[in-house]
């Protein structure tokens, strides 16, 4: 019975290790498709949202226009992303992809950053970038590339990563995301400008600068992009 028990206690764990990688990315559905809506016009309720009754469901539903109007790039870091997920497109719900534009201008830069729930997958349309991300820990490993028009490169779930135009013209790139909102943190952001603000005398000593230093850094205007 003791072996049995053990036996037993391998396989839940067994199946819980595995149920946890499955879902380690956004669920598969279990329909064709599921209109996000606000209002629970159907009883179905997947991924935080309500589902538009199928036999409502539009070609608008699965529609956005305007991917081609270059976003503004007239802020302190010189990018503007154009982020096409299911708050814009509510068909994308329970489907695990959507994409972003991302507009540079000569210089500009997409600050480091993670995408918590997706890996990213990148291509230069216009324009020349230099791109990286950085292993987790220990090794702390940074893996940058410089990428010209029709170049691709992936960046790993969770990992923090960036984009620099190096030109001194304006580039663009679209990302396409294994998530239909893979969020997005960056970093200077939510270390330096999170609301209410993270105590100095831990970002002093995290960072091992003075004070003033992390006053200053806090005092600034971070660009949400």
């Amino acid at each position: 019975m003791k072996n049995m028990g053990a036996q037993f206690l391998i396989v839940t764990v067994f199946l819980a290790l595995a149920s946890s990688l499955a879902f380690a990315s956004d669920p598969s559905p279990l329909q064709d498709f599921c209109v996000a809506v606000d209002e629970p016009e159907a009883a179905l309720f997947v991924n935080g949202k309500f589902c538009k009754d199928p036999k409502l469901a539009t070609a608008e539903d699965f529609f956005l226009k305007g991917l081609d109007v270059a976003g503004d790039t007239s802020n302190k870091v010189g990018s503007n992303v154009t982020q096409v997920n299911v708050a814009q497109i509510a068909g994308l719900n329970t489907l695990g992809v959507s994409l972003a534009r991302i507009d540079f201008a000569p210089y500009g830069l997409n600050p480091p950053h993670t995408h918590p729930r997706a890996t990213e997958i990148l291509t230069v349309l216009e324009g020349t970038l230099y791109v990286g991300f950085v292993t987790s820990n220990p090794e702390n490993r940074l893996i940058t590339k410089v990428l010209n028009k029709g170049d691709v490169f992936v960046f790993p779930i969770g990992l923090i990563h960036f984009q620099f135009n190096t030109g001194h013209t304006n580039a663009v790139a679209i990302s396409g995301f294994s998530s239909q909102n893979p969020g997005v943190i960056t970093i200077a952001n939510s270390v330096f400008g999170s609301k209410p603000p993270i105590s100095d005398d831990v970002l002093a000593k995290a960072f091992q600068v003075e004070k003033n230093v992390v006053d200053y850094l806090q005092a600034q205007f971070w660009v949400n992009n």
